[in-house]
């Protein structure tokens, strides 16, 4: 692959040789984690890079295409004071406890600094699908490349849409062959993260009744990324009143861009409320609040229109872990009460945004819910339809006809947008400022399934241009890209056919 020219200054970046790797998560005690080496992988090489990701931990991007980065990031080579190693966490799964889980396929290699990163400093650097480990149960302790190369495209994807969620580096590949569903070629994906730490995590330690654990682990995330806390009346309330505050607003920001994580497990929420695990995610297309974007949750436990619940329902998990190190039920309910308020409060800022309106009225819900009420009966698209309502003109009708050709009940869109088209002049709006500020907030690009798949597919051909061509786009979702235009079409039929599970 050859390195683009990097958008960032090159002054005091590191190369491969001298990057400052430490591991602040390897000072906890030995029963948070196992110490060990990954798995080499035979002749690996670059699938893709982040160059923006490499300017977070400062980087040198020109250095991708060396052997040292690629054997490094598949885990063949050992940075100096990395310290290796993978965590072990417990957790819900689908509702139910599962007990132990930790990191089956991810090795934590260490973490670096960041001087831009609030307030740690510092990122960590994780490979997965760097081999077995005592957490992997039945697994290969392997990532392939098709799911290796989602989570790249949509952890990049995220970032650019702003919202908050772990980081890509980079993937390497192998001719090493794993077995899922059918025969598949091994990958790594490098994540960075500030930290990787879960809900499950906590409830590792309050279901085996280890509380000195428990609270040591709190410390550890306290003083590292919450030391604020440390001033509070009680510290482990304020914790969990935080995680709750930033976990309703991450997925208030899922709901508004239609994104679905597919797989809301516990063990797979972040303590910093990034989104963390990129599984069976799915971007929302034709707008059905019921749609199941992982084919493995057969009950639809995690679909869209249950996202919000769950978060709720994975905080409450997460104030049970922490009950005893917080002392008080009372106090542990009032930190989980602040949940439902600020999903609400950030979905409808974020609504609001998003129709181009500048005022906060009581009505507000009706109108948003009247609005989603005509994007289900008519399956919508839902990425379209908010992009082309920048276009229209409060006193130009014919500015209304594409959208009114995306609905099945036009009479339907027709009575809503009479409500809509009754605000926007009660605001006085001018058509020109509002379009600009729609199209800040509205993406003309995301992750589309069918994208993913074409890119995967050449990408087993050992042609990875598509998956760099491909981030190029996502990285700027919100300009026109002219000549990009292609990757804003609706789905082909074809796509209509794409599955993903737990295994993707």
């Amino acid at each position: 692959m050859n390195a683009p020219k990097p958008p960032y200054p090159t002054d005091h970046m590191s190369s491969m040789d001298n990057l400052p790797i430490g591991n602040s998560f390897a000072a906890l005690p030995p029963a948070h984690y196992t110490a060990l080496m990954p798995t080499p992988l035979p002749n690996p090489y670059l699938v893709c890079a982040s160059a923006s990701t490499a300017a977070l931990i400062g980087l040198d991007f020109s250095e991708v295409d060396t052997e040292a980065f690629i054997e490094t990031f598949t885990g063949n080579r050992i940075l100096d004071n990395s310290k290796p190693l993978s965590a072990v966490y417990s957790g819900h799964q689908f509702g139910v406890w599962a007990g132990q889980l930790g990191d089956g396929r991810a090795i934590l290699l260490g973490d670096v600094p960041a001087p831009n990163v609030y307030p740690s400093g510092r990122l960590e650097l994780q490979l997965k699908g760097a081999g077995l480990t005592p957490y992997s149960r039945m697994g290969d302790g392997r990532a392939v490349l098709r799911s290796s190369i989602r989570e790249f495209l949509c952890s990049e994807a995220m970032a650019a849409l702003g919202i908050p969620t772990t980081r890509a580096l980079c993937v390497t590949g192998s001719d090493q062959i794993v077995m899922r569903e059918q025969r598949e070629t091994a990958a790594v994906a490098t994540r960075v993260a500030q930290s990787f730490v879960r809900f499950g995590s906590f409830e590792h330690w309050f279901y085996n009744e280890k509380h000195d654990e428990l609270k040591t682990l709190a410390d550890y995330v306290i003083d590292n990324f919450y030391p604020e806390f440390r001033s509070s009346d009680n510290p482990y309330k304020a914790l969990l009143t935080e995680v709750t505050l930033r976990t309703a607003q991450m997925i208030a920001h899922w709901q508004a861009v239609g994104f679905m994580h597919g797989v809301m497990n516990t063990d797979n929420m972040s303590i910093l409320g990034l989104t963390l695990d990129y599984g069976p995610f799915g971007f929302m297309e034709a707008f059905n609040a019921t749609h199941i974007c992982n084919h493995t949750d057969q009950q639809g436990r995690y679909s869209y229109a249950r996202q919000p619940q769950i978060g709720e329902w994975n905080c409450y998990a997460l104030g049970q872990a922490l009950l005893p190190l917080i002392g008080d039920v009372d106090e542990t309910q009032a930190a989980l009460r602040i949940y439902k308020p600020a999903f609400a409060e950030k979905f409808e800022e974020l609504m609001r945004a998003k129709l181009g309106l500048k005022t906060k009225q009581s009505d507000d819900r009706k109108l948003f819910d009247g609005l989603f009420g005509i994007l289900q009966e008519s399956h919508v698209d839902f990425t379209t339809f908010f992009r082309q309502l920048g276009n229209v003109q409060i006193a130009d009708s014919e500015t209304q006809e594409p959208l009114r050709d995306l609905f099945i009940d036009r009479a339907a869109y027709d009575a809503w947008a009479l409500q809509y088209g009754a605000r926007l002049q009660q605001e006085n709006s001018i058509d020109s400022e509002r379009k600009l500020a729609m199209d800040a907030v509205n993406p003309k690009y995301i992750l589309r399934n069918y994208l993913a798949q074409v890119a995967i597919e050449k990408a087993q051909n050992k042609d990875f241009s598509e998956v760099q061509k491909l981030l190029q786009v996502l990285e700027k979702p919100f300009d026109e890209q002219p000549e990009n235009e292609k990757y804003a079409a609706l789905p082909p039929d074809w796509a209509n056919d794409l599955e993903v599970s737990c295994s993707s």
